[in-house]
């Protein structure tokens, strides 16, 4: 080997060094904006326990970004778990213990196509017949069920959070009686007639 190419191969070698270097440097970026683009979680403290829940950012951003916004508005401090069908689904988000609505932000566009499916221990928009009404109210789903997801081109519920921890403190909120109360005439079927409130809910540092 000539001096002229181990002059050369050393400038390869020195030029190679930062750009591995770089290159490091790149993958070490890469990983710490994973970890912050990770999904937010939810710490919703009940007079029943503590459920802790991972909001589906990424894969439904519409409808997580919605619940967010309510959670750091504290608008769910106060409000009950208002409707227990047991085998189905425990709902709340909307109704305070005297029954009275809090008034909400305007309806979201429905991400029931996101690919995700109403399985146990999933958290999904209450909504009304009008597949984008959806405001505040969401549901946990107690079983797998497919009849609330998507089918033949129709609307369904739309997925956007899973239960992570407490799961059995929701088993234990989906076995209170139930009722039906009337408030100013009008009457709410499937009510606990023990109030399950929500003390809390922030999300996790």
């Amino acid at each position: 080997m000539t001096r002229t190419h181990v002059y050369v191969l050393m400038a390869a070698i020195l030029l190679a060094s930062p750009l591995t270097l770089f290159a490091s440097e790149q993958a070490k970026g890469a990983k710490k904006a994973a970890a912050k683009a990770k999904n937010p979680v939810v710490v919703m403290a009940t007079t029943m326990g503590t459920i802790k829940m991972e909001v589906f950012a990424d894969k439904s951003p519409i409808t997580a970004k919605n619940f967010l916004d309510y959670v750091n508005l504290g608008f769910y401090d106060g409000t009950i778990f208002h409707r227990v069908i047991k085998g189905f689904v425990v709902q709340g988000g909307g109704y305070l213990e005297n029954m009275t609505r809090r008034p909400t932000k305007p309806a979201i566009k429905n991400e029931s196509k996101n690919g995700l499916k109403n399985l146990r221990g999933t958290l999904s928009m209450a909504r009304y017949d009008d597949p984008h009404s959806a405001t505040s109210q969401f549901f946990i789903n107690l079983n797998n069920n497919a009849s609330l997801d998507p089918s033949g081109g129709g609307w369904g519920y739309a997925v956007f959070g899973k239960v992570i921890e407490g799961m059995e403190v929701v088993d234990k909120i989906a076995g209170v009686k139930t009722g039906t109360k009337r408030v100013l005439g009008t009457p709410f079927g499937d009510v606990p007639l023990q109030a399950i409130v929500v003390r809390s809910a922030k999300v996790a540092q």
